[in-house]
């Protein structure tokens, strides 16, 4: 069991860092060098709801600095409008501009491409159904650990 624990231990990783250069090579595709490919996955996530950062890093499970510092730079180069909260002064929501809706669209129309080439690949939804199920299990367990370490180490490392 440990073999087959840490070889999906890297090949989630792996996947993440591909997908994420599959965004770059769209992105340099379009010609856009002032959004990076984190930045452009953050906007996908944001769709067409109005978001605080907390929010967005709750949902996306982004690491929140990282999350201010992308928004901040989206924010910087038109592709998000932010606003304060009436009711608390100290909040900042955040929705897509135009311009981002646009990039929105073209990251879909990305995934609706990709959809169509794993569709003639052979590999069918059943079996990412089950691979996600699989993810999603480990995930339980990953939280399960964090949430009652459970699973934490005996002793030092």
């Amino acid at each position: 069991m440990r073999q087959p624990y840490y070889d999906s231990i890297l090949l989630i990783e792996r996947l993440h860092r591909h997908f994420l250069e599959v965004l770059k090579i769209e992105l340099d595709r379009l010609g856009m060098q002032d959004i990076n490919n984190v930045q452009s996955l953050i906007l996908y996530n944001i769709g067409d709801d109005e978001l605080t950062v907390g929010e967005l890093t709750a949902r996306g499970y982004y690491l929140g600095s990282n999350v201010s510092y992308n928004v901040k730079k989206m924010h910087e180069n038109g592709y998000l409008t932010q606003e304060r909260s009436t009711h608390d002064r100290r909040s900042v929501r955040v929705r897509l501009s135009d311009k981002g809706l646009k990039l929105r669209d073209r990251i879909s129309e990305l995934f609706s491409r990709q959809v169509d080439a794993l569709d003639k690949s052979g590999l069918s939804a059943e079996e990412l159904t089950r691979a996600n199920e699989t993810m999603r299990t480990l995930e339980r367990f990953w939280t399960s650990s964090l949430s009652y370490g459970a699973y934490a180490s005996s002793g030092p490392l």
